[in-house]
């Protein structure tokens, strides 16, 4: 049973577990289990070349960012557990926490936070009644979004990135899931709004 449970490992999910994993030195969240499903297969980042991004040399590929982007939360937050070759297919609401079924295994989660892309093609059943047209892709693509407010679509699940209704930029999926890290890491420390910087010195 995870206390979080991120489901995608792209620019928004990665972008989560690295804030959500730099917090453990915050009293509120030392004792907190996190986990994230790193199902990279079908991400749009396999196909991506970023120029335009801050602070990634031109060139940089988004399958190396990918791969990175998994070595980076190991080598700095290991424990933020990794679940690779797994691939969600049902998210059952049961009581207080949420069943994350899997091609593999069944997890619980008191929090869950869906960061996979935006494509019509998504096959994660107990979704249905929250997808919608996206509001910011062209209409001829056929993409969608999980309805929210805020990046909450109801208590306890959280949706970020392209799938929140947040255009395709790198910059703003990423954004999008530390977001929702800093949301989870409010609602743990009691409502009082929280941030993680790490500083020189």
């Amino acid at each position: 049973m995870f206390n979080v449970l991120i489901i995608g490992g792209g620019a928004a999910g990665l972008s989560c577990a690295l804030v959500l994993g730099s917090a453990k030195k915050l009293a509120f969240a030392q004792n907190k289990s996190i986990s994230i499903i790193t199902h990279q297969k079908t991400s749009d980042l396999q196909n991506a070349m970023f120029n335009n991004v801050l602070g990634f040399p031109p060139g940089t590929t988004g399958a190396s960012l990918l791969n990175d982007g998994k070595e980076q939360l190991a080598k700095l937050y290991p424990h933020v557990q990794q679940l690779d070759g797994e691939k969600v297919v049902q998210i059952i609401k049961a009581n207080k926490l949420f069943e994350v079924k899997t091609n593999k295994k069944t997890y619980q989660a008191e929090l869950v936070v869906i960061a996979i892309g935006y494509s019509n093609l998504i096959t994660i059943k107990g979704l249905e009644d929250y997808i919608e047209p996206h509001p910011r892709a062209a209409q001829e693509k056929h993409r969608i979004w999980l309805k929210n407010t805020d990046h909450l679509i109801e208590k306890g699940l959280y949706v970020a990135g392209t799938l929140a209704g947040w255009r395709s930029q790198f910059a703003i999926a990423s954004g999008s899931g530390a977001q929702v890290a800093t949301d989870i890491l409010t609602l743990w420390n009691d409502g009082k709004h929280i941030k993680v910087h790490d500083k020189i010195g």
